[in-house]
């Protein structure tokens, strides 16, 4: 091995083990963090707006609806708050299923990985050796790279190259139940509270703009965390929740006129 394939593969193990602590090498920067779990933080953060932004519309949608039927406030809160508790309810327990499939999948892989290092562990390094050679290293820096990386932690080092897994850091089920149910009741306290309180003359307009004012900025925000045209997102976020408010309220003046 040259001097420069071994100075070479230095890097690629500190750039691999980069992501034990906050980045401070070359070209990190604000915009750039390189933590090793902030690709997770975004997911959950992700996740978060998402439900907000979820429980902001099917609330919306519900209350509106009532109010297109009726003029009673009590059905009407009574309709948002049945709203609230089943979507957040909802939201909950399909996260937890979800994430759990998930979790129980990384773990029996892990289960398998752990194995095969056990029984072939110079098969395993071979492996690994020519996934990093697949991704441009010559043999050489491969082959040291995969060598130090298993010596450091042979599960970790696998794991993440064949399967895209952190065993230090598998996802958690109750915390994305957790979080979905929380973002869900945030987004819909929104337009709950504001048809509750506002006046019954204006009680739809008002919360008809609010809600709206609520997707702008979650349409931002999804945009700017998944670094996609703003312009395009808030438009298509506003778009669809005036779409299903608009289309509830019409079906609850048409049930308001034949039930009445």
């Amino acid at each position: 091995m040259t001097a420069d394939d071994s100075t070479r593969a230095d890097e690629l193990v500190a750039t691999d083990h980069a992501g034990d602590g906050p980045g401070t090498g070359p070209g990190t920067g604000p915009e750039e963090p390189h933590d090793a779990n902030v690709g997770s933080r975004l997911n959950w953060l992700r996740a978060g707006v998402l439900g907000a932004n979820d429980g902001i519309v099917s609330t919306a949608g519900v209350v509106v609806g009532f109010a297109g039927a009726t003029n009673d406030r009590t059905a009407i809160i009574l309709s948002g708050i049945a709203a609230l508790s089943a979507g957040a309810m909802s939201m909950a327990a399909g996260e937890y299923v979800s994430v759990s499939t998930q979790r129980d999948s990384e773990k029996a892989l892990i289960t398998l990985e752990t194995r095969e290092l056990h029984e072939d562990p110079e098969g395993e390094l071979e492996e690994l050796t020519q996934l990093y050679e697949a991704k441009g290293m010559s043999r050489a820096v491969a082959e040291q790279v995969a060598t130090e990386l298993t010596a450091h932690d042979a599960l970790k080092a696998h794991a993440e190259a064949e399967l895209g897994i952190d065993p230090s850091d598998l996802t958690n089920p109750w915390h994305a139940a957790g979080a979905s149910m929380l973002a869900f009741i945030v987004g819909a306290l929104l337009p709950l509270l504001t048809i509750t309180f506002s006046p019954e003359s204006m009680r739809v307009w008002v919360t008809v703009g609010s809600v709206a004012a609520a997707l702008v900025l979650t349409g931002y925000v999804s945009a700017r965390m998944g670094r996609s045209p703003v312009q395009r997102a808030i438009v298509r976020n506003v778009a669809g929740g005036l779409l299903a408010m608009g289309v509830t309220y019409l079906i609850g003046v048409v049930a308001g006129v034949s039930l009445g």
